[in-house]
């Protein structure tokens, strides 16, 4: 894979990257409205690849938040036509990646030394690259490990970047323009977080004890010594990318168990630890050869607040959903319903989230669900379409529900996407039995 030898850091340079990428869409769709007078049968298929295309070379040339975006649309396969969902795909863990001279340059600047004079040895190429930073092989006498190398210049750009990017940002997280301020801060703040390596350590030791009496989860050891706030040193796992063990295997069984601790895992984060790994993408785990689980990213964790946490599975339960004071009391909490509304307008939005909670929370309702029900996931699909699509719930104003819903919702709908290609079957009760008393 060709590999770049230099990254916009300013925000000049980083807008007049997007510049130029704008003009190549304007190019490609020039093209296709010109193709289209000829042959009125064409599709738009051709377009969105072409735009795809373009606009995934230009982010990953960028790097970054910019990137980041790419990465997080890829993973709601409901927003855009298939050809954006694959190309986009690739920035979870297949990018670009620095050129040796550079990464040399890198790791100078944030350490005071050579990669070199650290290990005894340290690999020129990267193993994985991917928005936020790369990941290089290195040694010390008989240690192998994984060194994350970000990249120069992301922490500072995250601001502008996420300015230029505002409108599919905006588009991604279903938000209006009003209001939509409060939102945006905490893309941008968790973001932020993203970027800073010493609280990623911090969090993968927290969450990796935490969750250690979870059957067949494997997370790596950190070092501090060999670690600061742009790099980050941990344990070398071996295994294959979750998504790339998802289309090859053949054994339900493993299937199975593979999902299981996936899902445990997450419910004790979320209704153990009350903070949660918000960012469920295939790049982020690996299963060994032993067929265990290993997390090995901890970049984007959520706290989940009491206030938030109670309502929120509240309203997974049939018999809140079932009965109109309760529901009302829970979407009021949430800020689903508010005080303003009008009795139609209130009477619009309990129907219409009832709907999309019934679906959503469907694998909550027994003790055991199938991950591989396309029904399932159909009806997922179509809601979304359904509510991205409502002319009446566009001309509202404001947007709603907590910001919490950002980060919580999309951690699940990345996990039930996980599970969904792995299919697998799981018991949704059985994490009680790791939570810490």
């Amino acid at each position: 894979m060709k590999t770049i030898d230099h990254i916009p850091t300013n925000k000049l340079g980083r807008a007049g990257q997007l510049i130029k990428t704008g003009v190549k869409v304007g190019g490609n769709y020039l093209a296709y409205y010109g193709e289209k007078l000829v042959n009125k049968e064409l599709t738009k298929d051709k377009l969105h690849e072409n735009n795809a295309e373009d606009i995934y070379d230009g982010l990953k040339s960028l790097k970054g938040s910019a990137l980041k975006v790419a990465q997080m649309l890829s993973m709601d396969k409901s927003i855009l036509p298939q050809q954006f969902v694959e190309k986009f795909s690739l920035a979870q863990f297949s990018v670009p990646p620095l050129s040796a001279p550079l990464v040399r340059k890198t790791f100078k600047r944030y350490f005071g030394v050579e990669p070199n004079q650290m290990f005894d040895t340290f690999s020129n190429d990267s193993i994985y690259a991917a928005s936020i930073g790369q990941v290089h092989e290195a040694t010390k006498g008989d240690k192998k490990f994984a060194v994350k190398i970000q990249y120069p210049g992301v922490a500072d750009s995250i601001s502008s970047d996420l300015a230029m990017v505002k409108p599919i940002a905006m588009r991604m997280f279903n938000l209006q323009g009003k209001d939509s301020e409060r939102y945006f801060k905490e893309v941008e703040q968790k973001l932020l977080e993203e970027t800073n390596y010493e609280l990623e350590l911090h969090q993968g030791q927290f969450i990796a004890n935490a969750c250690k009496s979870i059957p067949n989860l494997k997370f790596p050891n950190y070092y501090e010594e060999y670690s600061n706030g742009k790099v980050l040193t941990m344990d070398w796992m071996e295994g294959e990318h979750l998504s790339e063990f998802s289309k090859k295997n053949t054994n339900q069984t493993l299937a199975n168990q593979i999902g299981q601790t996936l899902w445990d895992f997450y419910m004790v984060q979320m209704h153990g630890l009350r903070q949660v790994h918000a960012d469920p993408h295939p790049g982020n785990f690996l299963v060994g050869k032993d067929g265990t689980l290993i997390a090995i990213d901890f970049g984007c964790v959520k706290h989940v607040p009491e206030d938030f946490y109670v309502p929120y599975f509240e309203l997974s339960k049939p018999e809140v959903l079932a009965n109109a004071i309760l529901l009302e009391e829970k979407m009021t909490a949430l800020e689903i319903l508010r005080s303003d509304d009008s009795a139609e307008d209130k009477l619009f939005f309990k129907e219409l989230f009832t709907d999309m909670l019934q679906v959503f929370t469907k694998p909550f309702h027994g003790d055991t669900f199938d991950f591989s029900d396309d029904i399932f996931f159909t009806k997922m699909a179509q809601l979304g379409e359904t509510y991205a699509g409502d002319t009446k719930l566009r001309k509202m104003n404001g947007n709603r529900g907590s910001k919490h819903f950002l980060y919580i919702n999309r951690t699940f709908f990345g996990l039930y996407s996980l599970l969904h290609d792995l299919k697998a079957k799981v018991h949704t009760q059985s994490f009680v039995h790791y939570l810490s008393s």
